[in-house]
């Protein structure tokens, strides 16, 4: 039976597990990503209830971990994770009393937004390093003007593929120190950063200065969303990518990441130490491999998750969830882990860059499923073409459990969309139906489901197998749109761009959101930041 914790107990537990001692904390905030992204604990992770196998052992792999789940106050939804997670093996599992409205009453800050920490620390970083910046228009004149200058977007490409700031190159945020050589040889190039808003143009700009490229180095203030707010066009469909970098390109930033490791202190780890410390079931180890998706495809260390610098660094919680656990990071020649690493360790995580690189054998090919609490494969399926065939005879109905921004998109014809915590209250809402078939977007989530959706609706229920995205490859008929909604659909966060509505008010919503951040973590005691 999980316990409680006050939350004079949880803060102080946080300030230990800062303090990289040893001590290991993961506070797992439980509601829907909306909710979560409403108002929540500053070093929470979402994980919603509704996604708790999918996305807890990845997040929280050791199962001894010293855990605290949180939701609103009322404690529904903190008692059912925690009774699923000591199922799933689990020992050290408590309930933050009065959920984060308990939090907030006794004197701590809350946040709005995703990936707080992150984002706080982006802002934290232009004030700290004064970061240069130009605005959309100064950049506009720059641009009118002819200037011998380099527009890099730090963002990843299917970002960068939906607007883009007119003549910019992708290049992820991790891939900047590594590839800026080959891009802008000419120290009298200017180089300037952006993204969407700001976190990565401030943390790209600052990694290319922190390395000492000779080249004037500028963010693009609130990116290319200010860019849009100042009234100047934005392309879209774009895929310019970067190039690879020459053997002398990549010699001179192997150099530079040095002189970053040196002054930033930043700690390595042998292969030994690595191998040694999987087998350490006292502490929690995150291997992130922080190269390209194609170079980890190609070969990657075994036990290693693909986590591309720029992103790791932008949204930290989406990767490592548990406060004072090791991080190790990855690459080949030593440049994209270091640059990763003195991040982190200024965000005060225990981390070390792979000594040597990869080593030139035993690497494991192909991307690496993640894991996923429970057995999903032993759900009762159906293939696509038996779910027409039974949809055609009228004979079952569809429950859709994937995302809605997914199931806006495309899902199959009727399926009806429901948020799995909410089943308890949402079933009425159902197709009535003398069996199911249950879906998502690869169909994870659906499989881990059956046996639940089977007990409460009191009928036969499979999975598809391969979820929608194998109806799709199937070419088989989709239908947009939110036609059949079970649930209200306040299951993700959506970003300014993806709402419904005037996208300017949220633009400058969000900018002026993550602005706030600098000044609401000078009132938080356990916000430390690390300084060379």
């Amino acid at each position: 039976m999980s316990r409680t914790i006050s939350p004079k107990s949880l803060h102080d537990l946080i300030l230990k597990a800062l303090a990289n001692d040893g001590t290991e904390l993961a506070i797992v905030d439980v509601r829907e990503e909306q909710a979560f992204a409403d108002n929540h604990l500053l070093y929470a992770i979402s994980v919603p209830l509704s996604r708790l196998e999918l996305l807890m052992a990845d997040l929280a792999p050791r199962r001894a971990v010293t855990v605290v789940l949180c939701d609103a106050g009322d404690g529904d939804l903190s008692t059912r994770a925690a009774a699923k997670l000591e199922s799933f093996g689990y020992t050290a599992v408590s309930i933050l009393e009065g959920g984060v409205a308990g939090w907030a009453k006794a004197g701590y800050e809350t946040y709005a937004g995703f990936n707080v920490p992150s984002k706080a620390f982006g802002e934290h970083v232009e004030h700290h390093f004064g970061t240069p910046s130009v605005s959309a228009e100064q950049l506009h004149a720059m641009i009118a003007s002819k200037q011998n200058m380099v527009i890099l977007d730090s963002r990843p490409m299917d970002e960068y593929n939906t607007m883009n700031i007119p003549g910019a190159t992708c290049c992820p945020g991790g891939e900047l120190v590594y590839r800026v050589q080959e891009i802008a040889p000419d120290p009298e190039t200017t180089v300037v950063v952006n993204c969407a808003g700001r976190t990565r143009s401030i943390i790209g700009a600052q990694s290319l200065i922190n390395a000492g490229i000779p080249n004037k180095v500028v963010a693009l203030q609130n990116g290319t969303m200010g860019w849009h707010l100042s009234g100047f066009q934005l392309e879209h469909g774009n895929t310019r990518l970067h190039p690879d970098p020459s053997a002398p390109a990549v010699a001179a930033a192997q150099q530079r990441a040095n002189d970053v490791e040196h002054r930033f202190q930043v700690a390595h780890a042998t292969l030994d130490q690595v191998r040694a410390w999987q087998k350490d079931t006292s502490r929690s180890l995150y291997l992130v491999d922080v190269r390209t998706l194609e170079e980890y495809n190609a070969g990657h260390l075994p036990g290693s998750k693909h986590a591309p610098g720029g992103q790791l660094v932008q949204a930290t919680d989406r990767y490592a969830g548990v406060r004072g656990a090791r991080v190790v990071t990855i690459c080949d020649t030593g440049v994209r882990s270091a640059m990763a690493a003195h991040w982190l360790k200024q965000m005060n995580w225990d981390v070390y860059v792979l000594d040597g690189g990869l080593p030139a054998s035993g690497l494991a090919i192909g991307q690496d499923r993640k894991p996923v609490l429970g057995n999903p494969s032993d759900a009762p399926a159906i293939s696509a073409a038996d779910l027409k065939a039974a949809l055609d005879a009228k004979s079952t109905a569809v429950i859709d459990l994937g995302y809605s921004r997914d199931y806006r998109k495309g899902h199959i014809p009727g399926a009806a969309f429901l948020i799995r915590s909410r089943l308890a209250t949402d079933k009425a809402n159902l197709p009535p139906a003398g069996s199911y078939v249950v879906t998502s977007e690869d169909g994870l989530a659906a499989a881990v489901a059956v046996s639940e959706l089977s007990a409460a609706l009191g009928v036969p229920v499979k999975a598809l197998a391969g979820g929608t995205q194998a109806w799709r490859d199937a070419g088989l008929p989709l239908e947009a749109g939110e036609t059949h909604l079970a649930s209200e659909p306040t299951d993700v966060w959506l970003k300014p761009y993806e709402r419904k509505g005037t996208v300017e008010d949220f633009m400058n919503e969000y900018l002026t959101w993550e602005i706030a951040l600098v000044d609401q973590i000078k009132k938080d005691d356990t916000v430390k930041f690390w300084s060379p």
